[in-house]
């Protein structure tokens, strides 16, 4: 198997916590049910957290620049310095499931917690790219950052099952 020099650990990874940091609030209801039922499933693996950013206040009076770097400050102070940030970013490496599997595998013996990031509507400050540890993409189209919540829950539980050696993922 792809994985099988990954060592298997009770339920992985004990002692960690893997955190969704958005800028702005889940604020569809489907979305936010779609989320309840992955961090649901999530809890049978890892201690899975989200953290919401709020959308900045006057923006309209704001350029793009001045937006990502009011959001990058927001997004620093909720970092810790021993986090292990990745940010969601179109231009980040994309990779199959199974791959993004291995990453998380690999990282759980660290003992660093996991932080991914979702910017805002204009991406990520200079600062933010810079405190990052790398980048993913989840896909080479672009998605609304409602869904894209979605989709990283998925694909966080779809990596945990694959590790796991669990029937979810099929190959």
């Amino acid at each position: 198997m792809f994985l099988a020099n990954i060592e298997p650990r009770p339920y992985l990874c004990a002692g960690m916590t893997v955190t969704l940091l958005t800028v702005g609030k889940t604020d569809t209801d489907w979305v936010k049910k779609g989320l309840d039922a992955y961090a649901s499933r999530l809890g049978h693996y890892v201690r899975f957290a989200m953290t919401e950013i709020p959308h900045l206040k006057n923006a309209s009076s704001l350029s793009r620049e001045q937006i990502r770097e009011k959001e990058g400050e927001l997004i620093a102070k909720a970092l810790k310095p021993s986090d292990h940030v990745i940010l969601l970013d179109e231009r980040g490496d994309g990779m199959r499931s199974v791959d993004f599997a291995r990453m998380i595998g690999l990282r759980t013996g660290e003992g660093r917690n996991m932080v991914f990031v979702v910017g805002g509507a204009y991406g990520f400050s200079k600062s933010v790219y810079d405190r990052a540890d790398g980048m993913i993409s989840l896909s080479r189209m672009t998605f609304p950052h409602q869904m894209v919540r979605i989709i990283f829950a998925e694909q966080l539980y779809r990596a945990f099952t694959i590790l796991k050696g669990e029937p979810y993922h099929h190959e």
